[in-house]
């Protein structure tokens, strides 16, 4: 995200209000706009080939499917995603561009590897016990396999700064995706909800490939360090399972109300709870634009401090570096106190918008008692991930992980009991979870801040340290005599 920073710095540089309304737009689609298009391209798919008119089972069928293909494929991805990144960011670092494509292999094996594991099982419990055609089973395998490969691919090509291509590939395939839609229903006469399977399964896995094959001609090398990609996964475990919670943390409370007795079962397979997961995904989209301002506010500004310091514990006076670090601090503090004011009065704002329109709408009832208490913890939450990056700036593994365990912990346990109070209160398992570490990740903030030189100055190594026999202890002998 470092590179959007830095270009961000170059629009608002300008100080006029066409740059900075441009700057604004920039952060936008370079951020949730390809989620924003594949959303776009559902909705046009649905009004276009007449979901609507479909039956209640099939509709259903294929409503729950997306809805597992999406949550999983992140939670699938999300445990080698970061420490890929890392390894990949390293290489380029120290300038071994030849360990990229091993990186990339082991990456693409590994998600394919532990979503196959996760989804062959379920997949044919749905063909042998929710009778659903062996087609339509395979179909939606491959699409959950397609998204799973996109979102790791994202990884590589994002550390390459090529988010204009990233949005290009992703509008691309959309619009492809809505063009086969329309053939396989018109043409091709499939029904409409395979039709659009169907669809979405090839522009996943085009997306993908467009993804693949671009990040792979900057790196033509190959060293076949497998190995060393290997040993990232186990000296940075920590770093996979921050990730992870995380992630984890943000579904598990819908997991919970699945198992409610308001929940839904489709063909004895797919399980979902339709009010409470609708609330969830408009409290997120409340919420949606604090991707956008904590990259266009807050990471542009803290990439040049944080650099200013960095360059002043290579070269710099000791006076130089405390300075260097108390405007880093400031900066941050200053940051995240301004990102969490004005995403309060967007929220606001959309939420007071919301609760006028969607009724109209028609989601109404259960649904918008449930919506309040998640978008408040949709906020907070926007705001702890913010606090969990600037823990990875300064390497805290640990307090990452202690991060990702309260959140994840507390909203489950939260949520159980969430589930024995009235509608108006089931979210509050994840908003008392979310307050809990962004209240945890703010204080190990701070306690990095006093404890920063002797995280910085005492950590290293003068010699290398190396798994061997160990030397003889006289290294010399003034009565031997020499030949």
């Amino acid at each position: 995200m470092a590179g959007i920073g830095v270009q961000l710095n170059k629009i608002f540089d300008k100080h006029t209000l066409t740059s900075s309304l441009y700057g604004i737009g920039f952060s936008f689609v370079y951020t949730i706009a390809p989620m924003l298009v594949v959303i776009g391209c559902l909705f046009a798919m649905y009004r276009v080939l007449g979901f609507d008119e479909v039956g209640y089972l099939e509709r259903e069928t294929f409503s729950t499917s997306i809805l597992y293909i999406f949550i999983f494929s992140l939670l699938t991805s999300a445990p080698f995603n970061s420490v890929l990144s890392k390894y990949q960011t390293d290489r380029i670092y120290e300038q071994r561009y030849e360990d990229i494509r091993p990186c990339i292999y082991v990456g693409t094996l590994s998600n394919l590897t532990l979503s196959s594991l996760l989804a062959i099982p379920f997949y044919i419990y749905e063909a042998m016990v929710g009778q659903v055609e062996i087609y339509y089973v395979f179909t939606t395998y491959m699409a959950y396999l397609g998204l799973t490969l996109t979102f790791s691919t994202m990884v590589y090509n994002s550390i390459l700064k090529q988010y204009k291509k990233i949005t290009l590939y992703f509008v691309c395939c959309m619009v492809l995706t809505f063009l086969l839609s329309v053939i396989f229903r018109f043409l091709l006469k499939f029904s409409v909800t395979y039709s659009m399977l169907l669809a979405i399964a090839m522009g996943f896995l085009l997306i993908a490939a467009l993804e693949l094959s671009n990040v792979l001609r900057y790196f033509p090398a190959n060293s076949h360090n497998y190995k060393g990609v290997l040993q990232y996964y186990r000296k940075f475990w920590q770093l996979i399972a921050s990730n992870f919670l995380y992630t984890l943390g943000l579904f598990v409370h819908n997991f919970v109300f699945w198992t409610t007795p308001s929940n839904l079962v489709v063909r004895n397979t797919y399980i979902c709870n339709q009010s409470y997961d609708m609330a969830s995904c408009l409290a997120m989209f409340t919420n949606i634009s604090a991707s956008v301002l904590f990259i266009s506010r807050v990471e542009m500004h803290f990439h040049d401090r944080y650099k200013e310091y960095t360059e002043a514990v290579i070269g710099g006076k000791l006076d130089s570096i405390e300075k260097a670090k108390k405007r880093m601090f400031r900066g941050l503090s200053s940051q995240l106190l301004s990102l969490a004011h004005i995403q309060f009065i967007v929220s606001v704002i959309v939420y007071l918008i919301a609760i006028v329109i969607l009724p109209i709408m028609g989601f109404a009832g259960m649904i918008m008692e449930i919506y309040p208490q998640l978008a408040v913890g949709y906020f907070i939450s926007f705001l702890m991930y913010s606090e969990l990056l600037f823990l990875y700036y300064f390497d805290d593994l640990k307090g990452a992980v202690l991060n990702g365990a309260i959140f994840a912990g507390v909203t489950l346990a939260g949520s159980i009991i969430a589930t024995n109070l009235s509608a108006l209160w089931y979210g509050v398992g994840f908003t008392t979870a979310a307050f809990l570490a962004f209240t945890f990740s703010y204080f190990r903030l701070r306690w990095i801040e006093k404890n920063l030189d002797s995280h910085v100055f005492c950590r290293g190594t003068v010699l290398r340290q190396v798994y061997d026999d160990m030397p003889d202890a006289v290294v010399y002998n003034a009565y031997k005599k020499v030949k």
